[in-house]
């Protein structure tokens, strides 16, 4: 059977076959995948898969609360830990990530996302993989061949071809004995073991993919959960903790900007000296994954103010992502603040690679050294060097920085 690539409904994609560029990209989204595909074709072509889960797994959720779940699975043994931990990804390049994401075969079975204790042999040995603290390896028989597709999404990592499991097997398994603990304690809430875990320093994807087979709550409440879900309450769950924490520190006393660039994005982080508050502001230029036909750029914003917000970000999971980053970076000072992210996405960001990313690159920038202003018009000033936007059109795409400009204009008087 052929494989049919989506491309832009315009026909560019055929007037140009990667060669002229015509979607103004510095690299052709099309080629990469399909290069990537051929690459991994000929390790694919069979009903049986064994090799090293890194581990990893994935529940899905079309057809919820009938949904697919099973291990992410590369024909390659030996440590593949790197292709399911996204902390590890800052640097990387869109042909590196999406190159070891597409080794990653999503092993599919049917399960109702209330059957935790009673999905059968192959659920156990998912969650088994789930709990694992290294690589582990493992064989899969398939029902049909792998599908060479692979799947891309804002919110999770990328991930390649899936086919339907008819048998798993894994091999010696090493569980991570604090994960563990969180998952026998069946009298500990979800909220309560996903706090415990960070607290202990356990990688956030690493609670997250617990969190997806069900592992965590109390017993009669525990459900698989989709892993774009689980990715965007762990973020939520500790994002909002930290967030409360450091309202009981005193505020900064200076105007502060830290930095990352990746992937072709920019991240600004300006900190103010004033009560918690957090805003993210993004900017998708034309010809990027989500203004592909766009003649401008297009901004968009979610926010709140000290006392949070009661309904689901505009954003999506990258409003949690970068609050969580955010707070924790602030929780380790014993400050506060009022906190606006500015995010410029340009063209050589040519495909979702999930909203690590965004966590990621803010934890980067606030890892670095700040750079510190004693008014807000001089953060400004330095802003308006480093990001093509003007300044004057963030802040009238931002809520907060209106609020503080237009408060400071009322204390004047």
């Amino acid at each position: 059977m052929l494989e049919i690539f989506n491309v832009e409904s315009d026909s560019r994609c055929v007037r140009c076959r990667g060669a002229k560029m015509l979607c103004g990209k510095l690299r052709c989204p099309v080629l990469v995948k399909y290069y990537k595909y051929e690459k991994a074709k000929p390790l694919l072509d069979t009903l049986n898969l064994e090799g090293s889960s890194p581990p990893g797994v994935f529940v899905g959720r079309m057809g919820y609360p009938k949904v697919y779940a099973g291990p992410l699975l590369p024909p390659l043994h030996g440590d593949t830990s790197l292709l399911d931990t996204p902390e590890l990804w800052l640097g990387k390049s869109i042909e590196e990530i999406v190159d070891f994401r597409f080794q990653l075969v999503r092993c599919k079975h049917r399960i109702n996302v209330c059957d935790v204790e009673k999905g059968g042999k192959i659920i156990d040995a998912t969650r088994e993989l789930a709990l694992c603290t290294n690589s582990t390896e493992a064989w899969a028989e398939f029902s049909k061949k792998p599908f060479g597709r692979l799947v891309l999404d804002d919110e999770v990592q990328p991930f390649g071809p899936s086919a339907p499991l008819k048998k798993l097997e894994v091999g010696s398994l090493r569980i991570d004995r604090k994960i563990e603990k969180a998952y026998e304690d069946t009298d500990l809430r979800a909220s309560g073991a996903i706090l415990q875990l960070y607290e202990d320093g356990i990688f956030v994807s690493k609670i997250q993919r617990a969190l997806s087979v069900g592992a965590f709550g109390l017993k009669k409440n525990r459900r698989f959960v989709p892993t774009r879900w689980s990715i965007t309450a762990v973020d939520d769950t500790i994002g909002k903790t930290l967030v409360e924490r450091i309202k009981n520190f005193p505020e900064i006393g200076e105007y502060r900007i830290y930095e990352s660039w990746s992937l072709d994005n920019r991240f600004i982080i300006l900190m103010l000296p004033a009560a918690w508050s957090y805003e993210l502001i993004e900017a998708w230029y034309p010809n990027t994954v989500w203004n592909p036909e766009g003649k401008g750029i297009v901004i968009f914003s979610s926010s709140e103010g000290y006392h949070g917000r009661s309904e689901y970000a505009e954003i999506g999971g990258c409003y949690y992502a970068a609050r969580l980053a955010t707070a924790e970076a602030l929780d380790r000072e014993g400050r506060q603040a009022s906190v606006v992210i500015l995010r410029e996405a340009h063209p050589g960001y040519i495909m979702p690679v999930g909203v690590w990313n965004v966590r990621e690159n803010v934890r980067n920038a606030l890892r670095s050294k700040a750079k510190k202003f004693d008014t807000l018009g001089a953060a400004f000033n330095y802003i308006s060097t480093r990001l093509e936007i003007p300044m004057q059109r963030w802040i009238l795409n931002s809520t907060l920085l209106k609020d503080l400009l237009y408060q400071r204009r009322i204390e004047e008087f």
